[in-house]
């Protein structure tokens, strides 16, 4: 079977949709533009099925990578059959790939090999028959010699010989390998000496639960209990039926032969299959568990990244402080800083009353239309105040998630753009911008920095890294990115471009002043016809003279509306400005043998909304007053909250006492709950009843059950 049809089979879909999409890779195209662009090719593959495509692409080169590294050390080294190169190339995955390996991997010395260097194969060979009426004579085997100095030594050797036959036939491997997944239990006991600085692991200090149903996330929590020495794991089946399984396959009389392989298959399992395959088991676990940790971080990201924007308004932001005040900047439309100070609205009474006239003066020299507060240390305190200032007209105020503000303010990318200002300065003009636009200010943080993942440092952080980028690349180019007011950061996820080629867009940009179409780009240095195919659809040149420049019609697609404005007699901006015209285009027509239905819809769709921003409407958030810390709060209370992080065990919320609370999945809704993913996300509003509170451990449990 080729790597196209396991694919197709394993994802659904039809075997010309991979290998249409796997040339379209090998092209040099890019996810976001096979999923918008070559719909027709793929047979409209969405992002995620693409995705997969390529992912599994990679994994099954890997293998075969693999597969030709065994062959060929089986080869040089003359132990290549004709049987064994069969079961190779037909080996489906990685696991039985090894399996078949295994007896054949050159080994460091083991107790196996030291017995055949006393020459007990012999024995073993013939204990391991169990023929009918078969004399062994282990004294036979007795060499002083080769230091075997008693019949019991070599019946010892050989049973070495015969345990490490058993452990690596494939066979064997495989059936204990199905009782591991389907019996195995995680057995957690506590580390004595480290009991009590361990007690947030205190749940599972005497745990026990099968492994083929354990969560994810209660499985990463074990592991880093055994990581930190406060735990420590078992994860093996039963031993009766581990043991009853191998001897059912390898006993096969009840004389002194069968009463030797007997003893071989105990030690077999116990010193060699038990231990290997509960490491196998581990990482299967493992990897399961990561996966999903991952996805739950991706899929927050996106809902995260994909957040309304507030949009081009001009902004005062605030990053709070008690001692040292809070550091106050103002921004124009496009984010750019106007203006910064420092204001004491939580210190004397007179230190008040200056912020609060400074604050009014500030809005109205500036003419700023918002107000963003960060949601850290005193963060409420002076939401309060602004609130108590009563201004007219009132701008609008906001609470702003400021997770990795500081990080963001210590990068090499803030120093470049600020170099002159400090880290509060740049702290705050990043609260600021996020208001105004979420996705085009998150980017320029590592995504690990926003706070909405789940044990995101306990699992692979190589696969961490590849899937927030394409959740990033994916939110970057859903978006659409304004070429004329992009920062570096922000061109180098649009499809095609990378951070060498945004650099360069900047710097043309710089130079010759702002992009007045968007074929302009093919002046840019190393942006080639292969960059501008893929990069072009998704830049948006919203002043340019041709208005699909604005638009996400690709300019390979330009042709396609001239003819039907042509048709329609009438220039291309007054199809896309009046519906009635629209509406008289008869799409069939346009059809051709490279452009179908599908992307012509999608043309249609863009020409109705040019540079339509799929992102939700802004909508005004505002904590409850009076509510301030965990003091101020009482079981029964209803609140407004965002959701901050969603986990598989449920979601934490900010309702605005500087400690999330938790809604655990139980309480997730009035109707069973298999993942809270399906009914609530990172970035939603929502009201909460609170059900406890544990002011000693800083713990809020919250409901969205009976919220009515």
């Amino acid at each position: 079977m080729t790597h196209y049809q396991i694919i197709a089979r394993e994802l659904g879909i039809q075997h010309d949709q991979v290998a249409a999409t796997a040339t379209l890779f090998v092209d040099g195209a890019t996810v976001p533009f096979i999923a918008r662009y070559r719909k027709e090719a793929t047979g409209c593959l969405d992002e995620v099925q693409i995705t997969a495509i390529r992912d599994r692409l990679s994994q099954l080169a890997e293998l075969a990578k693999r597969r030709e590294a065994i062959l060929s050390s089986l080869l040089e080294r003359e132990l290549l059959t004709s049987d064994l190169q069969t079961a190779i190339q037909a080996a489906s995955n990685l696991t039985a790939l090894e399996d078949l390996y295994l007896p054949h991997r050159p080994k460091r010395r083991t107790r196996s090999s030291i017995a055949k260097d006393k020459d007990l194969e012999p024995l073993a060979r013939l204990i391991f028959a169990q023929k009918k009426n078969q004399l062994l004579s282990p004294q036979n085997f007795v060499n002083l010699e080769k230091e075997v100095h008693s019949a019991d030594e070599a019946l010892a050797g050989a049973r070495d010989i015969i345990a490490e036959w058993i452990s690596e036939e494939p066979a064997s491997r495989a059936g204990l390998r199905r009782l591991f997944a389907q019996q195995a239990l995680i057995v957690s006991s506590v580390v004595k000496k480290n009991k009590e600085a361990g007690s947030k692991f205190r749940d599972y200090f005497d745990w026990q639960e099968a492994a083929a149903r354990i969560a994810g996330h209660r499985f990463l929590a074990l592991l880093r209990g055994e990581n930190e020495k406060v735990l420590t794991l078992s994860l093996r089946p039963p031993e009766d039926s581990a043991l009853a399984l191998l001897q059912q396959r390898y006993v096969k009389s009840n004389d002194e032969a069968g009463r030797q392989v007997a003893l071989a298959v105990a030690d077999s399992y116990k010193r060699l299959l038990a231990p290997s395959l509960e490491n196998e088991l581990r990482a299967s676990l493992t990897e399961r568990a990561e996966l999903e940790a991952i996805q739950v971080f991706a899929d927050n990201l996106r809902q995260l990244l994909l957040a309304p924007p507030m949009g081009r308004k001009r902004v005062m932001a605030l990053d709070p402080g008690f001692r040292t005040g809070a550091k106050l900047v103002c921004l124009d439309e496009q984010g750019k800083l106007l203006h910064f100070t420092t204001i004491y609205p939580t210190h004397s009474d007179r230190k008040r009353q200056e912020a609060g006239r400074l604050v009014t003066e500030l809005i109205a020299e500036f003419n700023i239309e918002a107000i963003a507060i960060g949601n850290g240390t005193a963060g409420r305190e002076t939401e309060t105040f602004i609130r108590e200032l009563s201004l007219t007209p009132p701008p609008l105020i906001s609470m702003v998630n400021e997770s990795g503000a500081s990080i963001y303010s210590a990068s090499e990318t803030a120093r470049k753009e600020f170099p002159e200002h400090d880290l509060t300065v740049r702290g705050a003009v990043s609260i600021g911008r996020r208001l105004q636009d979420p996705l085009a200010e998150l980017v320029k943080l590592d995504p690990k920095a926003i706070g909405v993942g789940q044990y995101q440092h306990d699992v692979n952080q190589a696969a961490l890294k590849k899937s927030l980028a394409d959740v990033v690349i994916s939110c970057v180019n859903k978006v659409g990115v304004e070429v004329n007011s992009a920062s570096m950061e922000l061109l180098a996820f649009v499809a095609g471009l990378g951070p060498v080629l945004a650099k360069n867009i900047i710097t043309f940009r710089d130079e010759h002043g702002p992009f007045s179409s968007r074929s302009q780009l093919l002046k840019v240095p190393r942006l080639g016809a292969k960059a501008f195919e893929q990069c072009a659809g998704f830049l948006r040149l919203t002043e340019a003279a041709n208005p699909l420049d604005g638009s996400a019609v690709h300019p390979e697609q330009y042709g396609i509306v001239e003819q039907m404005a042509r048709d329609c007699h009438c220039r291309v901006l007054e199809l896309m400005t009046q519906p009635e015209i629209r509406h008289r285009i008869e799409v069939d027509r346009y059809v051709s043998a490279t452009v179908g239905l599908p992307t012509l819809t999608d043309i249609m769709a863009e020409l109705a909304k040019p540079g339509r921003d799929p992102r939700a409407s802004f909508t005004l958030f505002a904590f409850a007053p009076g509510i301030n810390s965990i003091a101020d709060l009482e079981p029964g209370m209803r609140l407004p909250g965002i959701v901050t992080n969603v986990t598989k065990f449920g979601a934490f919320v900010d309702i605005g006492v500087h400690q999330d609370g938790l809604i655990h999945i139980s309480q997730l809704a009035d109707r069973f709950v298999k993942d809270p993913a399906e009914v609530i996300q990172v970035h939603q509003q929502v009201t909460v009843r609170l059900l406890e509170i544990d002011r000693r451990r800083q713990r809020i449990a919250l409901s969205l059950r009976n919220i009515l």
